[in-house]
């Protein structure tokens, strides 16, 4: 059984403010605020006479609301410490984020302080270093990773579901959200029924492929046996077994049933406005699309919640996992810049600062200290699935660490398989098959 370290999370909602008290997501070189990013040569200073100190930093970027709230915080840090220029490399391509990651390291651009998602990689590598010691204090039981804390999270993981226009339900005759899957199948049938489109998906972001394929794994394969993907590696269980055919059984069929035609050229950033303007009905994502939607149209009225599984069971991402802010580990070797990165992490999870991040993106909050921001009807309802005991909470097929990482090349060709599977309209134990043999050979490869 995988050691992990499990984050406690109590959520207090009150009538209008939420309380949330957690224990426990174009490549353009730019430089934030127009600052020449130059190393500075040591011992210069700024006007105000302290020592000017430069500092990169790198972070997934795929929705504009999560990198718009970054930039804003990275932009009041310089305005607040004029002697520090960060320069912003954020990733806004399509590609994996890990491969983007990857490519940065091989051309001596890994970012001095970086958004980590695939920890154990970078760890294992030597790339990053341990979370500073005198910032542990700002978090409560943060995941570990071979017992150590390479990571200050950026926010709690929040459950994905279906945001839909309450408008498109309404016209459709839909009174009632699924208790069931089946039951959910039948809203698709009847919003397609009414003449619109039932689901919008942005297929040509990688990333967007997993809320659907860890839906279904979630449900027939993670919710189970959270350890699957050790039993993988060890070649126990298959994704040939029944519960993963049934699981990407019902994924096939409901791309090609109930998706937009134009899934596959259709960005990540473009969802939303897809569904506020009526061509979808729905949109399955998380909670940092609330703000992209209010801000398109603030008079959409859209609902959110998640999809019960065959049996009736809601079952969510939920957990937590190491992922978040890290050293690099060139930057540790400079005392200057550590400092300065330090700074900044204090300042990115100061209540007040880090309250305006998290209303942004609707995200639930990581820190030790209680932070307040007001939330709407939807945000209440994520936050009522993750306090919910009787929720079952998981993570996403490459999200787990220890035992239970998966080769970390695997995800982005898994999905891609998935695509294939849809766009061919392939058989299903055929590509699992295909999926064994990929994940034997990668898991080798990494072994050598």
């Amino acid at each position: 059984m995988q050691k992990k370290t499990i984050t406690k999370l109590s959520v207090l909602l009150l009538a209008t403010t939420t309380i949330l008290s957690a224990c426990g997501s174009n490549n353009n070189n730019s430089t934030t605020g127009g600052k020449s990013a130059a190393s500075q040569s040591p011992g210069t200073t700024a006007a105000d006479g302290k020592k000017e100190v430069t500092f990169s930093i790198g972070y997934a970027s795929g929705d504009p609301a999560t990198k718009q709230a970054i930039a804003a915080t990275v932009k009041a840090f310089m305005d607040a410490n004029p002697n520090v220029k960060i320069k912003d490399i954020s990733e806004t391509s399509s590609s994996a984020y890990l491969d983007w990651l990857k490519t940065k390291d091989a051309v001596g651009e890994f970012p001095d302080l970086v958004e980590m998602r695939d920890t154990e990689v970078f760890a294992d590598a030597g790339k990053i270093v341990e979370l500073p010691s005198d910032l542990l204090d700002l978090f409560s039981d943060p995941p570990q990773v071979e017992g150590k804390v390479w990571n200050a999270p950026l926010s709690v993981n929040v459950p994905q579901g279906i945001i839909y226009s309450k408008k498109a339900y309404a016209d459709a005759g839909i009174t009632e959200l699924p208790k069931t899957y089946d039951e959910f199948l039948t809203i698709q049938e009847k919003l397609k029924t009414s003449g619109v489109t039932p689901l919008v998906v942005g297929g040509k972001d990688i990333f967007h492929m997993g809320f659907w394929v860890n839906k279904f794994l979630i449900d027939d394969v993670y919710s189970k046996d959270p350890d699957w993907n050790s039993k993988r590696t060890a070649k126990t269980v298959s994704f040939t077994d029944p519960n993963v055919i049934q699981a990407m059984t019902d994924f096939k069929d409901l791309f090609i049933k109930y998706v937009d035609k134009g899934w596959l050229s259709t960005g990540d950033n473009q969802t939303a406005s897809i569904l506020v303007s009526g061509k979808a009905a729905q949109l399955f994502s998380g909670t940092w699309m609330f703000s992209q939607i209010k801000e398109i149209d603030p008079s959409f009225e859209f609902g959110f919640y998640a999809i019960p599984d065959r049996e009736g069971k809601v079952n969510v991402v939920g957990l937590p996992s190491p992922a978040g802010w890290s050293l690099s580990a060139e930057a540790a070797k400079d005392a200057d810049k550590t400092q300065a990165i330090k700074d900044f992490i204090r300042f990115f999870f100061a209540p007040e600062q880090y309250a305006t991040y998290l209303a942004s993106i609707n995200a639930i909050p990581s820190t030790k200290e209680k932070v307040t921001y007001e939330t709407g009807e939807q945000m209440k309802v994520a936050l009522g699935l993750i306090a919910d005991p009787n929720v079952t909470k998981s993570l996403a097929i490459n999200n787990w660490w220890g035992a239970n990482q998966i080769p970390p090349q695997f995800r982005n060709w898994y999905y891609k398989l998935l695509q294939d599977l849809v766009v061919k309209n392939g058989n299903v134990a055929d590509y699992m098959k295909q999926a064994d043999t990929e994940y034997d050979a990668q898991v080798k490869a990494n072994a050598q």
